[in-house]
Formats: C-alpha cells, structure tokens, sequence
C-alpha cells in the first residue's frame, strides 16, 4: 500500500486559499477554491488536488488569459422556467460549477428537474466532486465540461482535436450501500493530470493510453504529448457529446479553446449541470409494494448478486479513500506531494511544509 502523510486540513485549506488570494482572487473564490481541493484529496482524487487546480490556474488560467479574479457570473434571459443560462466571464472553474449545482438543486426542488448551462467558463477540475455532493443530499445529478485543451485524438485519426471531456453522474444511494455511487470518468484512457502525476512520481503510463509527438504510442509521461480516447470509438462518442453540447450552449472550436491569440474566437470552456429530484422520476408502481428506496437497494442487490458479491460499485473506491482520510484524521499526501506543497507555500509567503512534522497515515 502506498505511503501517505496525514496533513490537518485546515494546514491545507489555508495554504490553498492563501495561492488563490496571492493570485488575486476575492476571498470567497479562495474559500471555494481550497473546498474543492480538500473534497478531492479526502477521496483520493490526487488527479485533481490542490497542485492540479494551481498548476491550471497558473498555465491557463490567472497566469494567462483564461480565468478573471474576482468576476462575476451574468445570468442570461431564459424563456424556460426549470433552465438558467449563464455567462461565467471567466471566474474560477470551482467557484461556478459549486453555484450552479446549488441552482440546479434549487430548480429540481420547484420543477423536479433542473438544469445549468454556462459559457465563458474556466476548467472546473474534478466534476466528480459536485454531483456526489449533491448526491449526498438525495438528489440525482450530471454534469459535463469541455476540457481546458483539445489533447485527446479521435478514433481513427492523428491530431488532437477533442478535450479530455469528462461525464459525471451521482446517485442518491447512501441509504442503499453506505455511499453514493458516482460514475466521473475523463472520455481519454486517463486524464492529462494522472500523466502529470505519474511524471511526478517516475512511474509509467498504462499502454495505449497516450501518444508521442509522432503520434507514436507511449508509456513514458514525459513523452506524451497527446492521449487516447478510451473504448476505441466508444470513448470518441462520448467526448463529442461534450462538444455538440458546448457548441449548442456557445462554446466554439475544441481547438482554439484557452490558446490565447487575437483571432477574433472564443477560447473559453462550456459546464453543463443537471440535477433530478428522485420523486420526480418515481412511476408509483414498484414490485413487491417497495418503496422507491427499497426498489434502488433490490436493484442494487441483484446486480451484485448470482456470484457477483465481489464486484466494486463506482464510488467505491473514493468512499473507501473518504474513510481512511477521516481514520487518519486529515487529508492524505505522498512526500512527493508534501515537496510540491512546500513550494506552493513558499511562492506566496506562507510557513513552508516539511515531511517531517506531518505523521505517516495509518
């Protein structure tokens, strides 16, 4: 099993937060932004932890062109009453995708069903993150983005022209199993950032997971320069999906998005969120006189049944990371991680972080 460090997460948040008001952020963006960051390190998410969302923000996002401190999102006209539209004029990616997800919540409590579409928006990072959230509070949700870059080449081409276009599904099922069941996956074989944190570590890429710059395949993460959908055309169609949405919400060409020239484009990402109130969905009619409840937990029941008890639910995996976070008593790093923090901490003047003063996790 691999070593972990127990961090207090309050160390932690108040490091995040101080990156992101170093950086110009208002205080309730660095507040939002150092929650995400503890929600995906509580759960193992070391893809999209605290050193991902700075690393993004500082090649793409305040270091660049693609995110704004301190803006403010524009809520479009909607003829629609269950739909709002907005404009997020480039705020951090969490502190949109946290607000949108609380409105689709609110929409579902009035109409059964609500939905969140938003232009002009910076990378939101772990998507995961928002409908177990929501999930935990008993509602069904999705969400999609268009990935910060076009890196992943479509089946049966050469370029890359399709983001790395994650999907993320979270269902209310706590009562059920213990935990929700969220189903979060990029539509590449892996993420841009495992290949970062695989780099970080000296360990290899999975085969056929990534290319070269000939368009060689590779399991060196310091060769990679593109990746590879997963499920051959299977994955391809599930990242244009995240495309056809974005370009009916507004987002334009994958390829020019967040590479910032005068052309006269846009280069922002698209998010869209949506969320179900269980009893919107509920026919009345479940066998054996279950309750919608009871049915879930049957269904649930006979998928892992027949010999199939040692199957893994999706969300299994986080959970289980969740609990040994909170065994531990604090959010877990490995001594790779801890280094990378400690220069965070000294990039914005803030105590610098040692291995030696935060204990091994049990």
């Amino acid at each position: 099993m691999e070593s972990f460090h127990t961090v207090p997460e309050s160390r932690h948040n108040a490091l995040i937060a101080a990156a992101y008001r170093h950086r110009g952020y208002f205080a309730d963006e660095a507040d939002e932004g150092a929650r995400f960051c503890a929600e995906a390190s509580r759960h193992g998410i070391r893809t999209h932890n605290g050193l991902k969302a700075l690393h993004l923000d500082e090649v793409l996002g305040s270091g660049s062109k693609g995110c704004v401190p301190g803006a403010q999102i524009e809520e479009r006209p909607s003829r629609f009453p269950a739909v709002r539209i907005w404009n997020a004029n480039r705020k951090l990616g969490q502190s949109t995708a946290f607000r949108a997800m609380e409105e689709a919540i609110r929409l579902a409590d009035q109409y059964g069903v609500g939905t969140v579409s938003v232009d002009n928006a910076f990378h939101y990072l772990w998507g995961g993150g928002y409908v177990m959230d929501a999930a935990r509070r008993g509602y069904i949700a999705y969400t999609n983005c268009t990935a910060a870059l076009a890196e992943v080449v479509p089946f049966g081409g050469r370029h890359p022209t399709l983001g790395t276009n994650p999907h993320s599904w979270g269902f209310p099922t706590t009562s059920s199993i213990g935990f929700p069941i969220v189903i979060d996956w990029a539509t590449s074989v892996i993420a841009m950032g495992r290949v970062q944190q695989l780099k970080r570590e000296g360990k290899p890429l999975p085969p056929q997971a990534a290319v070269d710059k000939d368009g060689n395949p590779t399991t060196d993460p310091a060769a990679a320069v593109s990746l590879l959908p997963f499920g051959a055309h299977k994955g391809y169609g599930l990242s244009l999906i995240n495309e056809l949405v974005s370009g009916f919400i507004g987002g334009s060409l994958p390829t020019v998005r967040n590479r910032w020239v005068e052309d006269g484009d846009k280069h922002t990402c698209t998010f869209f969120f949506q969320v179900m109130h269980p009893d919107a969905l509920s026919a009345g009619a479940f066998a054996r006189g279950r309750s919608q409840a009871e049915n879930v937990k049957a269904v649930i029941a006979d998928v892992l049944g027949h010999g199939n008890e040692g199957c893994m639910l999706p969300g299994q995996l986080e959970a289980d990371f969740a609990r040994r976070s909170a065994r531990a008593g604090g959010l877990l790093f490995t001594p790779a991680e801890i280094q990378a923090f400690d220069e965070v901490a000294r990039e914005c003047g803030q105590p610098g972080w040692s291995l030696d003063e935060f204990p091994v996790a049990p």
